[in-house]
């Protein structure tokens, strides 16, 4: 009996998998609104201070968003883990705060974002700014 019930379920859900494997994924749109459902361990994967101005954050399926704060948070660039306060939501979004070193760093935006620059990429862009700000004699 339970194996008849077993394989009247499995076939019954046959169909719906085929129609979940058609549906194409949607491109992930960089700069819009977004969101990062139960932040925690398993679904953060990696993140990265942007200085003191806002935070890169990946997701377990490799994606990255940019959280841009409402002020500047001091000890992001140097700490070494940092805490969200989503406050009841379980959702890490532009309503969030980030608790680094005890200290509270509310989000503005949270959005899609390419990942974060590499070494190389900033401090040619760093060089980039420095010659144009040096004065011409």
């Amino acid at each position: 009996m339970r194996q008849k019930l077993a394989l009247s379920l499995a076939a019954m859900l046959l169909p719906l998998s085929a129609a979940a494997a058609d549906e194409p994924q949607k491109a992930r749109e960089i700069g819009a609104e977004a969101s990062i459902a139960f932040p925690g361990d398993t679904t953060i994967r990696n993140w990265r201070a942007d200085r003191e101005r806002g935070i890169w954050v990946q997701d377990r399926r490799g994606d990255w968003y940019y959280g841009l704060f409402a002020g500047i948070c001091r000890d992001v660039d140097f700490a070494q883990a940092i805490g969200f306060d989503t406050r009841g939501q379980s959702r890490l979004d532009r309503f969030a705060t980030l608790i680094v070193r005890g200290e509270r760093c509310p989000l503005v935006s949270f959005v899609n974002s390419e990942p974060p620059p590499s070494k190389a990429e900033r401090d040619r862009t760093k060089d980039t700014a420095d010659a144009k700000a040096a004065p011409v004699n």
